[in-house]
């Protein structure tokens, strides 16, 4: 496994997550249950992303910009998820900003699938490519079972 395909398989539980969500309504459980589900593999995620992609990616200097481009949308999307905590799930704000940061979410994903993706190819070597899934795959099992 590449640390494409496993930064992949996590892109498609985002995804599966905000689609449950944006269906959701009012203040019940299941909302509730999807939020933050969405809000820890967001956090999780961010955090093995920076550190097994973007850190060794932001040295080159083909991918600096793009590394620091999908670095600072992560921290759009903790801003968009620190809004949603303040806010009552039993507005109609709620949903807009759910939809808000799922919008944000899908574009930060195509970004990397469509773009970043093949360009960090070019910059790993093969071993790179499998030894950071690996890391990256044991650091998402770590905060997942913490």
């Amino acid at each position: 496994m590449t640390i494409f395909e496993a930064i992949r398989e996590d892109h498609d539980i985002q995804r599966a997550l905000c689609d449950k969500l944006k269906k959701t309504e009012g203040k019940t459980e299941l909302r509730k249950q999807l939020f933050q589900a969405l809000k820890h593999e967001l956090d999780i995620h961010a955090i093995a992303e920076e550190r097994h992609f973007y850190s060794p990616l932001i040295h080159n200097d083909m991918m600096q910009e793009h590394a620091r481009h999908g670095i600072a949308e992560h921290h759009e999307m903790d801003e968009l998820v620190e809004e949603l905590e303040k806010t009552d799930m039993d507005s109609p704000g709620w949903l807009v900003t759910a939809k808000k940061l799922c919008e944000k979410v899908e574009h930060h994903l195509e970004d990397e699938e469509h773009t970043f993706f093949q360009l960090a190819g070019k910059v790993f070597s093969e071993s790179q490519k499998t030894s950071l899934a690996k890391e990256y795959k044991s650091a998402m099992e770590n905060e997942r079972s913490a």
